[in-house]
């Protein structure tokens, strides 16, 4: 089958709502992939409380798109008391949604989730405004987002993005880049993309410390100065690496080695 087939099957599919059947089975099979815990679909379908949302909002979303308000509405709020997970059945989401654990996910009205997105449990998609219009946020494909992660506004997260653990996102995040901190900093490229057009990369507990980084560059700077200046270390006057810190609870913060760092200053 050629590469232009495969492309009118997709926007063909795309066209056509599938129906809720398979995207729940799709959502039941994406759990092996990304939680090794999971061990037959009779596991999942009866002590999953994400996969229940999940079917519970399908179904709500679905009449909620043919005009009905109140019915789904209910259906939400039976979801919710049924797993804490709080899912507005006007939010779009894509297929094989995973949500891990699931207590305290909240999902906005006019959310929008791309296919194969993972959230862990506390992730908000929450709004900033009291305006009828678009006022969550918009998640990309294969988009991670950690535990306790807060995305606020009509703001997008582009394609493979992952959000750090409790972090507090208010501002756009580009294909393929993690966030983390609050508010949200967009701290490296992904490290890599794994193998396959649908595999998704769960290691976003892999992410660096900005703010450990600078205050490593600020001392790595200052150990520099001092040797300029003919000094060694806190105590005054000191020459040599015994007059350096031994009185002090903090040396190990106070000499990190940071390889990196001094490849870059002597570079």
């Amino acid at each position: 089958m050629s590469a232009n087939t495969d492309v009118l099957l997709e926007t063909e599919i795309a066209a056509k709502p599938l129906s809720i059947t398979r995207l729940i089975r799709e959502d039941i099979a994406c759990v092996f992939e990304r939680d090794p815990a999971a061990r037959t679909r009779f596991e999942i379908i009866t002590t999953y409380p994400g996969v229940h949302a999940i079917m519970l909002y399908r179904v709500a979303h679905r009449l909620w798109g043919r005009g009905w308000r109140y019915l789904p509405r209910l259906i939400s709020y039976i979801a919710r008391i049924w797993t804490s997970i709080d899912i507005h059945p006007g939010a779009t989401i894509g297929r094989r949604f995973f949500i891990d654990h699931g207590a305290g996910v909240v999902i906005g009205e006019t959310a929008e989730v791309g296919n194969d997105v993972t959230l862990y449990h506390g992730v908000t998609l929450g709004g900033v405004s009291w305006n009828k219009g678009k006022r969550h946020p918009t998640l990309g494909d294969w988009v991670v987002v950690g535990a306790g992660a807060k995305i606020l506004g009509p703001i997008t997260l582009g394609d493979r993005a992952r959000v750090g653990a409790n972090s507090v996102v208010i501002s756009p995040v580009p294909a393929g880049k993690t966030v983390v901190g609050i508010p949200g900093k967009v701290v490296q490229s992904s490290r890599n993309m794994v193998d396959g057009e649908h595999e998704i990369d769960l290691n976003h507990h892999l992410i660096p410390d900005p703010v450990a980084d600078a205050i490593a560059c600020l001392l790595e700077r200052i150990r520099l100065l001092e040797q300029e200046v003919g000094i060694h270390g806190c105590l005054p006057g000191g020459e040599k690496a015994e007059d350096e810190c031994n009185h002090c609870d903090a040396k190990l913060v106070c000499e990190p080695v940071h390889s990196k760092i001094k490849v870059q200053v002597e570079g």
